[in-house]
């Protein structure tokens, strides 16, 4: 055992310093094995992996050697929520514990830092639609004048949807960079310097890709002088990565650029021409192409052949791209006036350049297969995405591993297929790994109950959600709230939606209904958190990352298996680039991004030893197809049920409270 293991096994101990300083923390076996394979990880300079069950604790587990090794360490988690929570509440405790005076930095990215020189023209310049904008825009002002980081998840009162902040952020196209007047007040660098001055940096998966994508000196810059790189909810990063090494380019982005040349215009070249005249058209066929797309979608993913089905919308792309080379003629006599003017030409050109290479083979006779990337259109309610993702990151990551030799620790409650990594490790192009499974801690054969009912519709019958809404509707009465129910589409979301709605008043239940759409994720679950008998109904973003103990959360409702829609464009280019090397697709790609989908969802009921609930997946093919055994081996050890009596007597109040006690 080498000097770090044996200081991460005394700190881990039933007397060591997190239970002396530590309120509430009790050894737990799986964490401090976890622990020590993370010091032998960072001693040899090692890949590990480890799938660390619900309850194991796996944050202490990487924490307690990262700070005790004295190496410098990059920390990244998948959301800006638990990045702020690491570098805020669990490391300045382990910290504190430890009694290590390491300097920990918190690195987002640029568009989350208040940009003065943005700030400062949007007061003079913005014509914001709404009141409402307005005083955002006021308290954003306020805010920047009192803050010392600049981040904008410390400005209360502007919501993270708010229009304002494309107003008084800057991004890698509209920073000024040396250029700007606010350089040396710049929140963005000071974060940087910040971030290279510290022994621990915490960041997400996704700048960590951006950054590296573009080459950026942030992450990049960083990599280099750091030891160890711990991914924390690591089974994110393979879709993260095929999404941010590409290329995109967006409606948005487009109006982000119009908008920047239209403020310059009025502001230092009002001579030059009528720049209403000329930019107001270039948005309007922006607009048009969003409409063409259909603007009661919220989301959606086409191929390529889809998009280019719509009608009119192909036309609508070329008027914009002629447009574009228009202004790009209309901007040149400008760029000697003012670095400003240079920079927006450069961002004219780049975008056109991007929009043309997306556009030229639309129509063309190469298919998907032949290449190494897809192109596919994301589409939101405020703008359509053009991307184009590479289908394979392996190689990507394995040259990233070689050119950076230290020690990296990919972790997370679901990385396994059938008690295998290997689906993880092949995607992230780690040969040599060494792999670690640690189940939880959990006495799930006694907290949860797992219940397929019988007599279900299939999923793919007509009215199903009803259906399902209807069937299961005893064990929704028997939880009388403290329910989430979760669907693998938003038309599910407002179908099981628009039914507890009409069912909760016509019984009048005091129930409180949450549904997706109505407010923001972060609003729909503090109002969950703070209701007396919560339901809420959520698609994707509602299956991982919330952390709900005790009795408010006792019911979790999957409506069916997680697989992939047959039409996602990106997932049809995966399956067929599988099948070109002789794989399966149904069994190499489905089911192993299925079995992971369906440990996230069902990974919200059980968060601690006092939990108690049931597991209620409404899709039969869990138990009656051949394949569905691996998928319900791939979760929890839960106690299992067809029964829908089984469940209502598991949910009763004298049930909850005898398994509590």
């Amino acid at each position: 055992m080498n000097d770090l293991s044996r200081q991460v096994e005394q700190a881990l101990s039933p007397d060591g310093l997190l239970a002396t300083a530590i309120p509430g923390f009790s050894p737990r076996q799986a964490q401090l094995e976890m622990s020590r394979r993370v010091a032998e990880a960072i001693e040899s300079t090692q890949a590990l992996v480890v799938e660390a069950g619900t309850g194991t604790g796996k944050t202490y587990a990487y924490l307690v050697p990262a700070l005790l090794s004295g190496k410098r360490v990059l920390v990244s988690t998948a959301t800006k929520t638990l990045q702020d929570q690491l570098f805020a509440k669990d490391i300045p405790m382990v910290r504190k514990a430890l009694g290590v005076p390491v300097q920990v930095a918190l690195l987002k990215g640029r568009q989350n830092y208040i940009c003065h020189f943005h700030l400062e023209r949007a007061l003079r310049e913005a014509r914001l639609p709404t009141p409402r904008d307005v005083e955002h825009l006021h308290r954003v002002k306020q805010f920047a004048m009192g803050t010392d980081r600049g981040d904008k998840a410390d400005c209360s009162g502007v919501p993270e949807n708010s229009p304002v902040w494309s107003w008084v952020t800057s991004n890698k196209d509209n920073c000024l960079g040396g250029e700007c007047p606010n350089a040396s007040e710049c929140f963005v660098n000071k974060a940087r310097r910040d971030a290279l001055d510290a022994e621990v940096v915490v960041i997400n998966h996704h700048l960590f890709m951006a950054d590296l994508a573009l080459k950026e000196e942030g992450v990049a810059e960083l990599l280099p002088a750091c030891d160890l790189v711990v991914f924390d909810e690591a089974h994110q990063l393979p879709e993260i990565a095929t999404h941010l090494l590409g290329q995109s380019i967006s409606t948005a982005q487009c109006q982000e650029f119009l908008r920047d040349v239209l403020i310059e215009g009025r502001a230092s070249s009002a001579d030059a021409g009528d720049w209403d005249g000329v930019i107001r058209p270039l948005e309007t066929r922006l607009k048009d192409i969003r409409r063409l797309v259909g603007v009661e979608i919220d989301a959606a993913r086409l191929t390529k052949t889809q998009f280019a089905a719509i009608p009119g919308v192909l036309a609508a792309c070329e008027q914009f791209e002629l447009g574009m080379e228009q202004l790009i003629d209309f901007l040149a006599p400008l760029a000697p006036r003012s670095e400003s003017w240079v920079k927006l030409q450069n961002r004219a050109v780049e975008l056109t350049t991007r929009w043309q290479a997306w556009f030229f083979d639309l129509l063309g006779s190469q298919s998907e297969k032949d290449t190494q990337s897809v192109r596919w259109v994301n589409v939101t309610a405020h703008t359509v995405q053009f991307c184009d993702s590479p289908l394979d990151v392996s190689d990507a990551f394995a040259k990233l591993y070689a050119e950076q030799p230290k020690a990296w620790v990919f972790t997370s409650a679901t990385l396994s297929v059938k008690n295998s990594l290997s689906h993880f490790t092949l995607s992230m192009g780690l040969d040599e790994s060494v792999d670690l499974l640690l189940p939880s801690p959990f006495d799930y054969e006694n907290q949860a109950l797992l219940c397929v009912p019988e007599n279900l519709p299939f999923p793919n019958e007509s009215g199903f959600s009803e259906k399902l809404c209807e069937t299961i509707w005893p064990v929704l009465r028997a939880s009388d709230g403290g329910v989430f129910f979760l669907c693998t589409s938003l038309r599910a979301v407002r179908l099981v939606g628009d039914f507890l709605r009409q069912r909760i008043e016509e019984q009048s239940l005091g129930w409180q209904i949450l549904v997706q759409g109505d407010a923001s994720r972060a609003e729909l679950l503090e109002q969950f958190r703070a209701a007396d008998k919560p339901v809420l109904v959520g698609a994707a973003s509602f299956w991982e990352g919330v952390d709900i103990r005790g009795d408010q959360l006792r019911l979790v409702i999957i409506d069916r298996l997680p697989f992939a829609p047959p039409d996602d464009p990106v997932f049809q280019a995966k399956s067929d680039w599988v099948k070109s090397r002789g794989g399966s697709p149904f069994q190499d790609l489905s089911l192993p991004d299925a079995a992971i989908a369906l440990k996230q969802g069902a990974g919200r009921l059980i968060r601690d030893e006092s939990d108690r609930g049931v597991l209620l997946i409404g899709d039969r093919r869990l138990v009656e197809k051949g394949y569905g055994k691996m998928l319900w081996r791939s979760l929890p050890p839960f106690k299992r049920t067809r029964d829908l009596a089984v469940a209502v007597s598991f949910l009763s109040p004298s049930r909850l409270a005898t398994s509590a006690s």
